[in-house]
């Protein structure tokens, strides 16, 4: 299925609405920049008829102004923004009933397959199966009378799957299922799943959207014509009451004015590192849709618009191999999170996917010589030579 253009005809250019959308200078004081509106509740004038807003759980004029721009860079109907992007998992879950059946990614962040087996299958009796959604005959051999929503990520972490959205979607219409992707290693400024027939697109805001590594947050958006989704989702963000609060709500509206410009330069940069990664003995393989080597890189060469800065790899040496490497850098810090303007490095085995345990790692396929990479905009000649001081401790 092919992306839809009919949304972009006689619009402003990316960068442009990011600037501006939802973002007119303030009434009051003429401030260029949305205020931060610290404020609880408003007045009404007069019982039961409230004005734009009365509780700053059901909307914030700050949080308000960030939900229109998202969901107009996202080419959505509407927003809601979240307080985690856990927090945005968990309301989207809230549209299925108990019993229900979810198809999910098998290679998922290791937070949301948490979420799902630890907390949602105990609390609401939610059922997962983790399967290869870019295969059609997976999803159906995995398909039950209650399966109600297909979980896909438009990269996966950490193994850099890349999700065929089209099949998705087409594959949820044709059997009455939600489909959901989490876009957090794309962004909307390298690839929109809605535009492809994506029911929900969420994003650990905290990561690209962000850019900054000094705050937390989580987005939803829901698709063009699905009014009736984007009222339910209203309602349980406003009954559960996880939302983003209006400080930062700011910090993330200033964000979005330069995502377009960080996401080309960590596009640049991350196809650099992984062609020199790709051509260095000390590693066994790379995972990044931009290097022809990929399995899915037709498929992201179809769907993206630059292959972004996300990238994981097979080191030699196993987990001693991992330890003389980390040892080796200067640049790149070892944390977890990603998609800051700095340079980070984890180790999935014993951070962000240890919960899985050995025997979900081995399954999945993350070993113990894996090191997940978030190449930021630092100088990309700094980031080479780093990287060739630390792979020559193996």
């Amino acid at each position: 299925m092919a992306a839809k253009d009919d949304k972009q005809v006689n619009r402003a250019g990316f960068s442009t609405r990011a600037i501006h959308t939802g973002q007119e200078p303030d009434a009051l004081t003429g401030a260029v920049m949305v205020p931060i509106y610290a404020n609880s509740t408003y007045m009404q004038e007069r019982p039961g008829e409230p004005g734009a807003h009365e509780y700053s759980r059901v909307s914030n004029p700050t949080r308000s102004a960030l939900e229109e721009c998202l969901a107009d860079l996202e080419n959505g109907a509407g927003s809601r923004a979240y307080a985690s992007g856990m927090a945005a998992e968990a309301t989207v879950l809230e549209l299925l009933e108990t019993g229900d059946h979810v198809l999910v990614s098998d290679d998922c962040y290791g937070g949301t397959r948490r979420l799902f087996e630890v907390i949602r299958r105990r609390s609401m009796g939610l059922e997962f199966s983790f399967v290869d959604v870019s295969d059609a005959g997976a999803l159906a051999a995995a398909l039950r009378p209650r399966t109600r929503m297909i979980w896909t990520e438009s990269l996966t972490n950490p193994l850099m799957k890349v999700t065929d959205l089209g099949l998705v979607s087409e594959f949820a219409r044709a059997h009455g299922l939600l489909s959901v992707c989490d876009n957090t290693f794309c962004s909307p400024a390298l690839l929109r799943p809605l535009d492809f027939g994506i029911d929900l697109v969420l994003h650990s805001a905290t990561k690209y959207l962000g850019g900054h590594s000094d705050m937390i947050a989580g987005v939803v958006t829901v698709a063009d014509g699905r009014g009736d989704l984007l009222e339910r989702l209203a309602l349980l963000t406003y009954a559960v009451g996880g939302v983003l609060g209006p400080f930062e709500s700011f910090l993330l509206l200033r964000s979005l004015k330069t995502l377009m410009v960080r996401m080309r330069s960590h596009s640049e940069n991350g196809l650099r590192v992984a062609r020199f990664l790709e051509s260095h003995g000390g590693v066994e393989r790379v995972y990044y849709p931009g290097l022809e080597s990929h399995g899915g890189y037709e498929v992201a060469r179809r769907q993206m618009e630059g292959f972004g800065g996300m990238m994981s790899v097979d080191l030699r040496g196993g987990m001693e191999g991992v330890r003389r490497f980390l040892g080796g850098l200067e640049v790149f810090t070892l944390a977890e999170s990603l998609g800051g303007v700095e340079s980070l490095v984890e180790h999935p085995a014993t951070m962000t996917h240890k919960g899985l345990g050995a025997e979900v790692r081995r399954e999945v396929g993350i070993g113990d010589g894996l090191v997940r990479l978030s190449v930021g905009i630092e100088d990309g000649d700094d980031l080479l030579r780093d990287l060739t001081a630390a792979l020559s401790r193996l």
